[in-house]
């Protein structure tokens, strides 16, 4: 069975990927997951980047391999940035159950996903303020998923770019004060933090956080991209990632480690703190960090929650 877009989004949605993340992570954690090595893809006279990755949740009927780019020049030629498919089969007989032709929206939406449980599991249970550094469609998708366990009184946005127009649109989508600032301030002044950027150099200093933040960085999926200085890892009380050799790899964790601030068995497994085997946030004021890569399990466990929503057998 082949399932556009349009029919892909009106199966799933924010709390859909957030159960799915909970159950990905989990399974991670335990164990129960067939995980190869991701497939990353760099076309530096593009501005683009490919991303293969895929997994088995053990128990599942199904597995699922994903393909997913961003290609930032798009936008000057009035293309989508993101693009992707999944590949849906069964665990049974190998068999294709599935094409989903997503255009990369589950990509957008299960990452969106891990970040609202990064902050359910992390951040501080009251919000002032929340601030999204960045405004490209991640940082839509991270707001819209974060709304889901955190409702700030308001959010503010730091980006070289598209500033306002996010601001209006955030504001008008999900009645919430959205207002602009600069990144020092949005930094200093919140205490949640969503970096959503592609950057290659650090756009947080440690100095910046202040006691009882909480910060959720996703852009680093390369090992030469990096959001944090990674003195603020070593500042960290509580250092998490979605999948620790990984980020040991691409990551903000990546820059920490070779920087010597912290040691790679101090991280813990998202999954960790999804079942209790691990603690996260244990005082208001201490600092929290999760570093998410994108792994695998989590484009298996949307998919799945997919092809079991539209009813497709093994």
């Amino acid at each position: 069975m082949t399932l556009d877009e349009s029919e892909v989004r009106a199966l799933v949605g924010p709390a859909e990927a957030l159960g799915a993340m909970r159950t990905a992570f989990a399974a991670l954690c335990r164990g129960e997951v067939t995980q190869p090595t991701n497939m990353d893809f760099e076309f530096p006279d593009a501005e683009g980047e490919a991303h293969l990755k895929g997994a088995h949740i053990h128990g599942s009927p199904h597995w699922a391999v994903k393909a997913a780019t961003g290609f930032w020049s798009n936008t000057a030629r009035g293309l989508p940035v993101t693009n992707g498919l999944f590949l849906v089969f069964s665990a049974e007989t190998g068999a294709l159950s599935a094409l989903l032709l997503d255009n990369g929206y589950l990509t957008e939406l299960r990452t969106g996903a891990a970040g609202a449980l990064a902050a359910d599991l992390l951040a501080p249970e009251e919000i002032e303020q929340a601030a999204i550094i960045g405004a490209g469609g991640q940082a839509r998708y991270q707001l819209e998923a974060l709304l889901g366990v955190r409702r700030p009184e308001r959010v503010v946005v730091a980006s070289r770019s598209g500033a306002d127009a996010y601001a209006e649109e955030m504001r008008a989508l999900h009645d919430i004060d959205v207002r602009v600032t600069d990144l020092e301030t949005a930094v200093r002044t919140s205490q949640l933090v969503v970096t959503t950027t592609p950057s290659r150099a650090p756009v947080i200093r440690a100095e910046w956080l202040q006691p009882g933040t909480h910060v959720t960085a996703m852009g680093s999926d390369f090992p030469e991209k990096q959001e944090l200085e990674a003195a603020a890892l070593g500042r960290a009380d509580v250092v998490a990632a979605d999948h620790p050799p990984v980020a040991a790899r691409n990551g903000e964790l990546h820059h920490a480690l070779d920087e010597g601030v912290l040691e790679l068995d101090a991280v813990v497994p998202l999954g960790a703190l999804v079942t209790g085997d691990a603690f996260g946030r244990t005082s208001d004021d201490e600092i929290t960090i999760c570093d998410l890569v994108g792994v695998g399990v989590q484009d298996a466990a949307i998919a799945g929650e997919v092809v079991a929503r539209a009813g497709i057998a093994v």
